[in-house]
């Protein structure tokens, strides 16, 4: 089966089995047998890769093979040199240290959908966008790493993975497409 790309929405579970009332991916895809090859949490939105394929999901997933990702992410306050480039060098998270990566600041994307519910907005504070590219994923990790620079995170969208993005793919929230399995590995 070729791979799965889907634009996961805000608030969806990254599981298929029933939680409590929650939305999981079972409410918007019906393909048998697929798993996510990785996973975003329920408060981040965007680009989520699904194979029923065991050996192509450890592939996509496993630490020594991990895929680049980007992540678009509204921040509360406006970044300056000394915090990207705290955020580009390893980063002290306590449990862990994170691994090099790619942090800019951009201008808010026109392409982006609006968030529902909306992010709440304080005249007093600005807030800025980041695109951050990273190769590794661990647990609210751009989440984890915006704050520890005093920055934290308002919205976070996963706009590729690999060779993959919302761009060359553009789903709305809760859309789906196939893909050929073939181009994982060739970012």
């Amino acid at each position: 089966m070729p791979l799965i790309l889907f634009n996961k929405p805000f608030q969806v579970l990254c599981q298929f089995s029933p939680q409590d009332g929650r939305t999981t991916l079972a409410d918007h895809l019906t393909i048998p047998g697929i798993y996510p090859a990785g996973r975003l949490d329920a408060d981040s939105e965007g680009l989520l890769l699904l194979t029923d394929d065991g050996r192509l999901q450890h592939e996509i997933s496993h630490p020594d093979r991990k895929e680049a990702k980007t992540y678009l992410v509204q921040v509360d306050g406006v970044p300056d040199a000394a915090s990207l480039a705290r955020l580009q060098a390893p980063l002290d998270l306590g449990d862990f240290i994170t691994k090099p990566c790619k942090a800019v600041r951009i201008a808010e994307p026109d392409w982006l959908w609006p968030r529902n519910p909306p992010i709440r907005a304080r005249a007093d504070k600005p807030t800025s966008w980041l695109a951050i590219t990273l190769k590794e994923g661990k647990n609210r990790q751009v989440r984890r790493m915006t704050a520890a620079v005093g920055l934290p995170t308002l919205r976070l969208v996963r706009s590729a993975i690999g060779p993959f993005s919302l761009a060359s793919h553009p789903l709305m929230p809760g859309e789906w497409c196939e893909v050929p399995a073939e181009n994982i590995g060739k970012a």
